[in-house]
């Protein structure tokens, strides 16, 4: 069953924060946590959104992300392994083959797989449970109705689809709606966010229409919080 939640965002203060909307995102994602897991694989790690707001001991954490830079950035410590890998390569799943976790968190970066069904498979023949969140391509809806371009992330639907195919699971869909004073401080969020939505770079005379034509003081985003119940 899917549950469908409007909520209503304004950051005023804390634009100088440009993941404003991944940081409200994975505290969620603790926070609904049902269980307090004691091996954890973390994928799309980034600087540490998701651990930092885990208050509860852990026995061994391995947080991955694509990006080195970001994995410089994550906590360290003796039962923490932080990895740089690309979680469609191969060389990812090779290096996890042999490993067991009681669960894997991972929110915003899913919706970037080449390849989620595979992914998840994989995800739950290693670990017990999976609890995630991915944006959907109804993130920038708007955007990309006036731009005509088509969002590069999965959408809902193909999102329950790759979940469904493996494990029995538990779908909600959040409409977060993050407002601006003005529409300079909007664009420069899209520009220094990580939730660009794969826009593909507009031409000058392209950017001007999505400047005058765009008709809101919030940009939309559409997030699917995904918890499987049971292996299929």
């Amino acid at each position: 069953m899917i549950k469908v939640k409007e909520e209503f965002s304004t950051h005023s203060k804390e634009y100088g924060n440009h993941n404003i909307i991944q940081q409200i995102i994975a505290k969620a994602l603790v926070r609904e946590m049902m269980a307090t897991p004691k091996r954890i694989l973390e994928l799309g790690c980034g600087s540490g959104q998701i651990y930092n707001n885990i208050n509860f001991p852990i026995e061994y954490y391995k947080a991955v992300d694509f990006s080195q830079a970001m994995c410089d950035l994550h906590p360290n410590g003796e039962n923490i392994d932080v990895c740089c890998f690309d979680f469609d390569s191969d060389e990812f799943f090779e290096s996890l083959q042999n490993d067991s976790y009681d669960m894997v968190l991972s929110s915003s970066a899913m919706q970037w797989s080449k390849d989620l069904l595979k992914l998840v498979s994989f995800l739950l023949s290693i670990s017990k449970e999976i609890n995630a969140t991915l944006f959907t391509s109804n993130t920038f809806k708007s955007i990309f109705e006036i731009t005509k371009q088509k969002s590069p992330i999965l959408t809902k639907e193909d999102i329950i689809s790759a979940f469904e195919k493996n494990a029995k699971c538990k779908f909600e869909i959040y409409d977060y709606k993050l407002e601006f004073e003005n529409k300079k401080q909007l664009f420069d969020y899209i520009k220094k966010s990580g939730v660009r939505g794969g826009l593909a770079p507009l031409s000058f005379k392209e950017s001007k229409k999505l400047y005058l034509e765009y008709p809101y003081n919030y940009l939309e985003f559409e997030v699917i919080f995904v918890k499987t119940i049971s292996k299929s």
